[in-house]
């Protein structure tokens, strides 16, 4: 944990983690527990997102939660308990089973201001990695991504202008010119997420605000204005949606742990 210094946290930023889902498409995984509190190596990953929050400096993180939101609030105290950081907070959706992650950040608009990152509750990083999203200091809305040599139907797939580094085009329907994709991590800054905020409002006033994603209104502003992309290529994450993903989220973490392990012997 990078200690406060002098009682301070080193960087003034917070996280919103959108954890409300179940996760049905995983089966019996999560016929009792939400999706985030699936263990990987004998810990959670919630945990070890706040795990990575917390390795690089980010103090405070908002946890949206939904399905079995009691096991979420005691997970969160059971590590208060342990004096482990950041400082989390939680805001139940009781939407969640009828609205999309559009609807969990309704819920928490509020706290989109300043510095702060969105975060998908399905998505590990590596610690590295969440230093590369926490040092990049581009100003407005930034959205992670990474390269891959072909894209399928389920990839939140991305169109980035490679000169300039702009987000040109972001869903999971784009079929030419798909050249990244988003990770599930965004990051706010210098009035981006105030434009989000109020983007989201206006959305939510539609007739399909309860069946869309928030990244459906990035693809929006990026539109009219300016939305930018982070590479992360050949950095290391993982997200858990499917039976299939969980082995792979598995060996990844095991990597992870025994490169700490190493590094601390």
């Amino acid at each position: 944990m990078p200690a406060a210094i002098g009682g301070q946290w080193p960087i003034a930023m917070k996280a919103i983690i959108l954890s409300a889902g179940q996760g049905s498409r995983l089966g019996h995984l999560t016929d009792d527990r939400p999706k985030c509190l699936i263990e990987f190596n004998g810990r959670s990953l919630l945990d070890r997102q706040l795990d990575a929050l917390e390795a690089n400096g980010v103090p405070e993180a908002i946890v949206v939660t939904g399905f079995h939101d009691e096991l979420v609030n005691a997970a969160i105290e059971q590590r208060r308990q342990e004096g482990r950081g950041p400082s989390v907070r939680t805001v139940f959706n009781p939407f969640f089973k009828v609205a999309d992650n559009l609807g969990s950040l309704f819920m928490v608009r509020e706290e989109l201001k300043g510095d702060c990152l969105v975060w998908n509750g399905d998505t590990l990083v590596s610690d590295a990695l969440m230093a590369h999203v926490v040092g990049n200091d581009r100003p407005g809305i930034c959205v992670t991504i990474d390269r891959k040599d072909g894209y399928d139907e389920d990839d939140m797939k991305v169109i980035r202008d490679d000169a300039d580094g702009r987000l040109r085009a972001i869903g999971k329907r784009i079929s030419e010119g798909v050249n990244a994709e988003s990770i599930g991590l965004l990051a706010f800054r210098a009035g981006g997420a105030e434009q989000f905020r109020e983007a989201i409002d206006k959305a939510m006033r539609t007739s399909e605000g309860t069946t869309i994603w928030y990244l459906r209104v990035i693809h929006h502003i990026a539109q009219n204005g300016e939305v930018w992309t982070l590479d992360i290529k050949g950095e290391e994450w993982g997200e858990v949606d499917f039976p299939e993903d969980v082995e792979n989220a598995e060996a990844l973490v095991k990597r992870w742990d025994e490169s700490r392990k190493a590094q601390a012997a």
